[in-house]
């Protein structure tokens, strides 16, 4: 035995469980009685009553209506009574929740006086439910059961407890207190409960046993005002409501407003309504609707006035000023109207003459068409070009001619004839031919009549007259014709009767037996407002006038298409409802819009619409909105919104949140864990959309002390930088940045005392002894020497030896650096051990600062390149190291901009400049020597040839070192301080002479390089004819050639030394990845047997190679580790391959083992850099391959090497890399399965590019390399994955569903899930339709575990077929597919089926009370064993046929009748109505008996049987008397008018009030006293 107690309310409950055998003690009393009897001391409507139950009410018998006792007064005192009262007296049915409930209990149960009836009694032995929040619960069970406890939480969870011994624990983070004795148990729970608890018993005996229990339940759902709407107008005036939505306190979601009902402390509050947007609108133009048409066609006027109005607050609009509206453009006043053309005359073909020679007629049709090109009327008589004309054909006839021509033929004749009759009267005479009569005959030749009028129309009246025949001009139309209806029986078609031919002529006239036709016109395209009718052209045959196929007749005669208007009433006024847009969400409830506006169609011709009101359509609106996509989301991540920005300007980032959440079906959000939501999460950083940052000032460290002891200065430069919206940097203009805060740049530094004279000194520092010159080079020389210190210009291609002369240092320890890098020794660069290097044909590469370093003295040489058009090359900017560049942003690109404004300073002038010393000379410099260079007559190839420089070169060369400086017979010389007189001279002219002294300056330049170039020449050829030995040369060069050599073979070019401290500077540098120096040069060959290379080249092995030894060369701090590996595949290294200390790697012996892709890599902490070089035999192509197995499911853009297996998801750029070497060049050629691919494809050095890849684009591609010596194919395999995804049907399924019986059911698994209903003990089919690529590999789960029940697997895994579905009750199917792309779940759920059945055992409430017609229904309900349940669940269930009962036949009590008042006596100023009142009953049978008015005073007093009426004043004129006038003047009469006072609203919006019912509420009460007034 089980009992379920549910809608326990807030108040106080207790129930005793007793033994239905005792009956209950007769001081108990009735339930619904003692409810009635606790309201006697409360006063209703003022007074105290003694209240009697109302038991058995047929329409609500559950509600407390008690009488007062004496009395007829009937009131519901509480909408439900208390949970457990009977329903009706002579029923065991209970009231729970205000619901009538059946009682189904097995063993009777009867209940003592101080407890609550029960509520519904269900065999699965539960006692009480107490749900989710309640407090204080008690329960007390004596007998011999035993209670146990069932919890849920609001997550689903349930368990368990059997409460077996005494003691205190938690259940569900609940405090129980637990109580055991031999005779009863006792529960005690202070709550709030966390979970929903069910407290059960255990049957023990037969022994029976009784339960008391107590708790308070809270109210969880409360009514909640929302926030008003949005105003109804944005000006102007307008209202806006509120309305109120039922909340759930637990877990702050809107429910349906059906939970709230639950509750009668619930009350729900009534709309509130305020007005809004009170201020007027803006004065707008108003428009009048537009004039008729000036003209029908070829172009018209229309017109129409333009106003500014204003609408006030109560919706009147008038008028004002102009001015007030030029806000906004005014409306047009004028607009073209009908500018098509006018119908005009158009003359169709002419048609064959009529005869085959000599002279005959031709015809053609002249037809009058519109612009639509429609045949219609309108054109002018006076123009109409002539339908007939002569012709001539140029065979002679044999036959004598005629005088007159021969009239035309079938069909010409016909047409013209006909569609020249069946143009309309005109209003000039014309003639106007009637449609031919039948054929006489029925066969043979007979003839047609036809009668002709001549007609005008009239165009006063728009009627057609009849004229006589000789009114009209011109030709009358022939009245008959003959006509020919086949050959008769028996008689030949070849004969024709001579009658015959005499009156056709020849048998020309029937030479076509069928013939086009006119067959009427087309039903009208349109209903109203202008159609278009078309004619019916058909094949007839002309004999017996039926319908032939069309091709037999001449297609080329067939007539023209005519066209005529139809419908042409205007169209009434109609909605014109546009298409719904896109819904506005695509689950969780969207919305979905269309236009809808009541339009006036005026003309189809010129499509004319006219908006009207919507009150000019007489059919109702359409709906603007509904709703769409009515069903819950699937949960997905909602972000927030985004964060301020890191950083205010120049960049930065933005961050937010993203929640789990599911939007459900009444359009809420649901928060949820973050496990459930599958898809990846929104984007949540990402960069700032802000402005640049402000310009500011970037300082540089501080140089060395100008000095080594004693006092001395420091400097710094200063750049004016800004920080851009991206984040990067950009040097700007100096003059764009505010004054620097500080005054100067330049500060005094001290480093300790100078050596003192009295004591012994210290030994000097090292000297530098460097020539401050300039040296422009203007012939090709291949070889040039000069001494540190000045700037040198050059031409491309030419060696040069810079040498730096010391004192009291040792020239082995000088060293070199370029642009502050350490420079050692190469291929390019030689560094000699004797104070001197040399650069091998320079190279734009070359430009930059050289600098020679002994100890602690620094001298420069700034080398830069002419090119071709005698320009000076742009390089890096000279005296600014590497890491400056890096570390401040672009500063080259900087430099660039502000050479072109020193360009400006330096033309143009700048008082900036004026100020001060010049920081940098070298830009100064590039603007003199550019301007020599592009000086005419400067030096060029014009002196003297090539073999004599390069012979003066070999005479000069064994010449003094010290000399050779001097010796630069082909390079202008001048010094450096010459240049900064110039540049000094220049920025102290005033603007206006500028430009003449820089001419002029730069022209006394010119003159004196030239004359010191030609002294030096002369020196030169002196110095050639001494003929010094060249062993006496301080420095010999050839003497050191095969230590250079060595050097070449074992040093690494124009690397930093790899540590982290410049030693330079002493300055830690920062740190930096590996980057591996790339070399553009070829393969050197020392000698026959030995090859040196770097880098990226390719090495060709001939069989005369006996070493090849391979550079690599990287840059990083901290020092990278090279290492080196061929083929992807790590070097081994042993006797033939050595790795050498500099880290480069010498093959001896070279074998064709050995070709293939030699990678240097280095790397560090920070990363890492990778360059490869080919090594070939004899030249053969060769290809850079891998045989690795790529898959790429994430990423958009995948690169690998040819020979890769590679497996990318769809949409993904994929390029296959061909690395291809060999000498000469191979050409590259790709092929996809053995195809050719086109020009069409990515194709770019070797490198193959897919662009959003599809299916399609599976395949081998090949890379076939080709030269002279041979060629070689190397292929990747591409596969294009796809992850799982669902399908919408599985064609499996539906032939397994029809073999395996109507007993099967099936259903397909989803994302989102679904569920399939099955009786017990039937199979069922579930379907996985899913595909991807590769095939997806699917598994079966069972409530997340693998199935283990009875099952069968079809159709490769994608059916699961349930022979039983009993065995598995509860539980989810779940189906995982899972490929390379990779995986998807998709589940459903199996729920059985339950009987519905139909039951009427319950009657519907009578229809009256008493007299003779009341009746009663049976009352149907849908129940699933024996509960009742919704309706909808019985659907498929037949309905029982229901009979009506009679019910409540006897006679009614006394009542008053009254009739319907009289009219009013008086229509104003007050009057009186009247009406009979009597007393009368209605008996069984239905006859009403009057009886005396005492037996009705019983039942309730008699109503007034006389009322005021038309109370209201009367409004009327009151004359006064005439007045006395002597003069002949009008005579006045005075004429008062009595008002009667009227409330008027003071608002629009007062309907709206009276509908809401909130007249009552006292802001409306006055304001709206006009409307809530009316009855």
């Amino acid at each position: 035995m089980e009992i379920v107690l549910n809608g326990i309310q807030t108040w106080q409950n207790s129930m005793d469980l007793m033994n239905y055998n005792r009956d209950c003690p007769p001081e108990a009393g009735d339930f619904r009685a003692q409810q009635c009897s606790a309201h006697n001391d409360v006063k209703y409507q003022g007074q105290l009553y003694e209240w009697l139950p109302v038991s058995n009410d047929p329409d609500n018998p559950c509600s407390l209506k008690c009488q007062a006792r004496g009395m007829a007064l009937v009131v519901e005192l509480a909408p439900k009574v208390l949970d457990g009262t009977r329903c009706y007296t002579e029923s065991l049915d209970m009231c729970i929740s205000g619901l009538c409930q059946t009682w189904v209990n097995p063993k009777p149960i009867v209940w003592s006086q101080t407890v609550l009836q029960i509520t519904e009694i269900i065999v699965n032995d539960t006692v009480v439910a107490i749900p989710y929040g309640s407090r204080q619960v008690r329960l007390v069970l004596k007998g011999p059961d035993h209670l146990y406890l069932e919890t849920k939480t609001l997550q689903g969870t349930k368990s368990e407890n059997s409460l077996s011994t005494t003691g205190s624990f938690f259940v569900e983070n609940s405090s129980i207190d637990f109580q055991k004795f031999p005779d009863k148990e006792i529960l005690r729970i202070s709550g709030p409960l966390s979970a929903d608890f069910t407290i059960k018993i255990h049957y023990a005996g037969a022994a029976d046993s009784s339960v008391q229990f107590i708790f308070y339940q809270p109210i969880i759902h409360r009514w909640r005002e929302t926030d008003f709407f949005p105003c109804s107008a944005s000006c102007g005036g307008g209202y806006q409501l509120t309305s109120a939505e039922c909340f759930d306190l637990r877990n702050s979601r809107v429910v349906a407003d059906q939970y709230c009902h639950y509750y009668p402390e619930n009350i729900k509050p009534k709309p509130k309504l305020q007005e809004c947007n009170l201020d007027p609108c803006p004065a707008r133009w108003e428009s009048t609707p537009w004039t008729a048409c000036s003209s029908s066609c070829g172009g018209g006027i229309q017109s129409r006035s333009i106003s500014c109005v204003e609408e006030d607050i109560q919706g009147h609009i008038s008028p004002v000023e102009e001015w007030k509206c030029m806000y906004t453009p005014k409306m047009p006043v004028v607009q073209p109207c009908n500018i098509f053309d006018c119908p005009k005359w158009l003359a169709q073909e002419w048609s064959p003459c009529t005869v085959t020679c000599g002279q005959g007629l031709r015809y053609r049709v002249v037809l009058c068409i519109d612009h639509r090109g429609m045949h219609t009327g309108g054109c002018s008589t006076k123009t109409k070009p002539h339908i007939k004309e002569e012709c001539i054909v140029p065979t002679p006839c044999y036959k004598p001619k005629e005088k007159l021509p021969v009239e035309a033929k079938v069909p010409w004749y016909k047409q013209a004839q006909e569609l020249e009759e069946g143009t309309a009267v005109s209003e000039e005479p014309s003639f106007i031919p009637e449609a031919w009569s039948t054929c006489s005959v029925t066969c043979g030749v007979g003839s047609q009549m036809r009668l002709v009028k001549c007609q005008v129309l009239l165009s006063f009246s728009q009627s057609v007259a009849d004229l006589p025949i000789d009114e009209c001009e011109g030709p009358k139309p022939v009245s008959q014709r003959a006509c020919y209806s086949g050959p008769c029986s028996g008689e030949a078609t070849e004969h024709i009767p001579e009658e015959t031919r005499l009156l056709y002529g020849s048998l020309q006239e029937f030479d076509e037996l069928y013939d086009w036709e006119y067959e009427g016109f087309t039903e009208c395209s349109e209903s109203c407002g202008g159609g278009v009718q078309e004619t019916v052209v058909t094949c007839l045959n002309k004999q017996t006038r039926e319908i032939a196929d069309e091709t037999l007749c001449v297609s080329s005669r067939r007539p023209p298409q005519l066209l005529k208007a139809c419908s042409l009433d205007p169209c009434p006024p109609r909605w014109e409802i546009g298409n719904w847009s896109t819904c506005s969400l695509t689950c969780g409830v969207g919305l979905q819009t269309r236009d809808v506006f009541c339009s006036h169609l005026l003309s189809r011709q010129t499509n004319e619409t006219v908006i009207l009101a919507d009150e000019l359509c007489s059919r109702p609106k359409p709906s603007l909105v509904q709703a769409c996509n009515r069903f819950d989301c699937p949960p997905s991540w909602y972000p927030t919104e985004w964060q301020e920005c890191s950083q205010t300007c120049g960049g930065g980032v933005q961050k937010r949140d993203t929640l789990c959440k599911q939007r459900l079906a009444d359009g809420s959000l649901l928060d949820l864990p973050e496990t459930f939501c599958s898809m990846p999460r929104a984007v949540t950083q990402q960069a700032c959309k802000n402005e640049d940052c402000p310009n500011e000032w970037l300082l540089s460290d501080w140089t060395q002390c100008s000095v080594s002891c004693g006092e001395g200065t420091q400097s710094r430069y200063a750049i004016c930088r800004k920080m851009l919206k991206t984040g990067g940097f950009v040097i700007i203009n100096s003059s764009l940045c505010l004054p620097l805060p500080f005054p100067s740049l330049i500060r005094p530094c001290s480093l300790g005392s100078c050596a003192r004279h009295n004591r012994p000194a210290h030994k000097q520092s090292p000297h530098i002894m460097a020539v401050k010159q300039v040296y422009i080079q203007t012939r090709k020389q291949k070889k040039l020497y000069f001494i540190v210190g000045g700037y040198a210009y050059l031409l491309p291609k030419t060696s040069v030896i810079l040498r730096c002369p010391t004192r009291r240092f040792r020239k082995s320890m000088i060293t070199w650096e370029k642009d502050d890098r350490r420079l050692v020794s190469s291929a390019h660069i030689t560094i000699a051990p004797y104070g001197y290097m040399k650069i091998h044909h320079l190279r734009p590469s070359d430009t930059g600062t050289y600098t020679c370093t002994a100890g602690p003295s620094r001298e420069h040489f700034i080398i830069k390149l002419i090119g071709s058009n005698k320009k000076i090359i742009a390089g890096q900017p000279t005296g600014i190291r590497e890491e400056e560049v890096i570390r401040k942003g672009g500063l080259n690109d900087a430099l660039r901009a502000e050479d072109k404004h020193l360009n400006g300073i330096f033309f143009n002038g700048s008082k900036a400049e004026n100020r001060g010393h010049l920081a940098n000379p070298s830009r100064w410099y590039d603007n003199i020597v550019s301007r020599l260079l592009q000086l005419r007559g400067w030096p060029g190839e014009n002196l003297e040839s090539w073999e004599a420089q390069e012979s003066m070169e070999r005479n000069a060369s064994s010449e003094d070192n010290q000399s050779r400086e001097h010796s630069l017979p082909f390079t202008m010389v001048t010094e450096q301080k010459r240049l900064d007189d110039i540049i000094r001279n220049l920025s102290q002219q005033p603007e206006e002479l500028k430009d003449i002294y820089t001419e002029h300056l730069v022209m006394q330049l010119a003159h004196e390089v030239f004359k010191s170039s030609l002294e030096h020449q002369e020196f030169v050829l002196k110095a050639s004819r001494q003929k010094v030995d060249s062993a006496s040369v301080e420095y010999p060069f050839h003497r050191h050639v095969s230590g250079f050599t060595s050097s070449l073979r074992s040093s690494s070019a124009e690397t930093f030394i790899p540590t982290s401290v410049d030693l330079a500077n002493g300055l830690h540098r920062p740190h930096q990845k590996p980057a591996i120096l790339r070399k553009i040069s070829a393969a050197q060959q020392l000698s026959a047997s030995e090859v040196v290379t770097h880098l990226g080249q390719t090495v060709v092995l001939a069989s005369g190679t006996l070493s090849v030894l391979l550079h690599c060369e990287a840059v990083g701090n901290p020092k990278p580790t090279i290492s080196w590996a061929k083929n992807g595949e790590e070097v081994k290294y042993n006797d033939r391959l050595l790795l050498q200390p500099d880290d480069s790697l010498q093959i001896l012996a070279p074998v064709e083992a050995d070709v293939g892709f030699y990678a240097c890599n280095a790397s560090n902490a920070l990363g890492s850099d990778s360059v490869s070089i080919a090594v070939t035999l004899a030249g053969k192509p060769l290809i850079k391959t891998s045989r690795a197995t790529v898959i790429n499911t994430e990423s958009p853009a995948v690169t690998v090497d040819i020979g890769s297996m590679l497996k990318t998801i769809q949409k993904a750029n994929v390029s296959i890399n061909c690395q291809v070497a060999g000498v000469p060049e191979a050409k590259v050629t790709w092929f996809k399965n053995k195809v050719k691919l086109s020009s069409t494809h990515h194709l770019h050095d070797g490198l193959l590019l897919i662009a959003n890849v599809s299916l399609s684009d599976q395949g081998l591609y090949s890379c076939k390399a080709t030269n002279l010596h041979g060629e070689v194919t190397e292929s990747s395999q591409l596969l294009v994955l796809e992850p799982p995804r669902p399908l919408p049907y599985l064609e499996d399924l539906t032939a397994v569903l029809s073999s395996a019986g109507p007993s099967t059911h099936s259903v397909l698994t989803s994302p989102s899930g679904t569920k399939l209903t099955v009786s017990p003990g039937s199979s069922a089919l579930i379907g996985c339709a899913v595909d991807g690529h590769p095939t997806p590999n699917i598994t079966w789960l069972y409530s997340g575990e693998p199935l283990s029940l009875q099952h069968q697997l079809l159709a490769a895994g994608q059916i699961l077929q349930i022979l039983n579905v009993s065995d598995f009750t509860d539980g989810e199917f779940s189906c995982l597919a899972q490929n390379e792309a990779g995986s998807l779940t998709q589940v459903t759920s199996l729920a059985l089926q339950a009987e519905y059945q139909w039951s009427a055992d319950k009657l519907t409430a009578c229809s009256a009370s008493c007299g003779h017609r009341g009746l009663q229904l049976p009352q149907l309900r849908c129940l699933l064993d024996g509960n009742e349940v919704n309706t909808s669940y019985c659907a498929e269930t037949p309905q029982p046929p229901l009979q009506p009962l009679a019910c409540n036949r006897r006679d009614c009590p006394s009542r008053w009748m009254v009739t319907s008042w009289s009219p009013c006596t008086q229509s104003c100023g007050g009057g009186i109505q009247t009406r009979r009142v009597t007393c009368q009953r209605l008996t069984a049978k239905g006859s009403s008996v009057p009886v005396s008015n005492e037996a009705c005073a019983l039942v309730s007093k008699r109503p007034v049987d006389t009322q005021n009426c038309n109370r209201q004043p009367c409004v009327e004129w009151a004359a006064s008397s005439w007045g006395q006038i002597n003069s002949t003047v009008n005579i006045i009469k005075t004429f008062t008018l009595h008002e009667t006072v009227e409330c008027r609203d003071t608002t629009r919006y007062c309907e709206k009030v009276k509908q809401l019912k909130l007249c009552q509420l006292t802001q409306f009460k006055s304001r709206c006293c006009g409307t809530c007034g009316k009855s």
